[in-house]
């Protein structure tokens, strides 16, 4: 219970930051007395707590959208108001990881998770949000957001089915080099996580329903909860953080992580 309490908590931290939740907890597990990966499930549902976290978050975003584009359906509500393409550049977004994830489900238990794999994305992903937040216009906001930039925008988010990416950092960073105000890349980011999110994780969840894992479903759960308090502790301040600051602090911790671990990893101190 404590070490899933661990995970919860250090998931809820990482989620929302562009350093990647899924590579902190494979290598966590590595350190923790029973040495091993908390595994792709314990990760999908433990998310389900962050994401909740966005949904608290973003409520009253997430309810006017919902109700502009149920709207729009209707024809209540014009198919160009705000809210409403934003309902629909999110399912549009979300069409890319939902199939990748679906293509590459046995490749994202399995060999995704290589520690070498790991820290080789946190390194290379890191310097390329650094790339883009340097270069970047940073001029856009969300009423420019199209379909294609939506696209876009969702297919970095599925590279993201590789730990060590980072959802947050891989849509951020597609938004940066798009030209969007980094505010304006973030909210879409934690906008776009939550289908997939959601999905990912209640899939797991039914999937590993009384199967043998690494944490029973209480342990699990209590994880998810912290997960849930820390994540919504943690976007007020990493949005209220990047509306004033660049993201060089996270991209130098990336590199310094990803190069710990490869040198851990060569030296055979920690197993791939």
């Amino acid at each position: 219970m404590i070490e899933a309490l661990i995970l919860g908590f250090v998931q809820g931290l990482t989620e929302f930051l562009p350093i990647s939740s899924s590579a902190h907890l494979r290598i966590l597990g590595e350190f923790l007395p029973g040495a091993q990966d908390p595994g792709a499930a314990f990760t999908a549902i433990t998310q389900l707590g962050t994401e909740t976290a966005v949904v608290v978050y973003f409520w009253r975003d997430i309810v006017r959208i919902i109700s502009r584009w149920f709207g729009s359906l209707t024809r209540r509500v014009p198919r160009n108001d705000p809210d409403a393409r934003m309902g629909w550049l999110i399912i549009v977004g979300s069409i890319p990881i939902v199939v990748l994830g679906l293509l590459f489900q046995d490749e994202i238990e399995t060999t995704f998770r290589s520690l070498w794999i790991v820290a080789t994305m946190l390194v290379v992903f890191g310097l390329i949000l650094g790339l883009a937040d340097w270069a970047g216009a940073k001029r856009r906001k969300l009423d420019d957001l199209t379909v294609g930039h939506g696209i876009i925008f969702g297919f970095a988010q599925a590279l993201a089915l590789i730990p060590g990416v980072s959802r947050s950092g891989g849509t951020i960073t597609a938004g940066l080099f798009l030209g969007y105000e980094r505010a304006a890349a973030a909210r879409y980011a934690f906008l776009l996580a939550i289908p997939a999110v959601f999905g990912s994780g209640l899939y797991q969840l039914a999937k590993s329903w009384g199967e043998p894992s690494v944490y029973n479903l209480v342990e699990t759960g209590a994880a998810t909860l912290v997960a849930f308090v820390v994540g919504l502790l943690v976007i007020a301040f990493f949005m209220s953080y990047i509306s004033k600051r660049s993201f060089l602090p996270f991209v130098i911790y990336r590199v310094l992580l990803g190069t710990t671990l490869f040198i851990l990893l060569g030296t055979g101190a920690i197993q791939p």
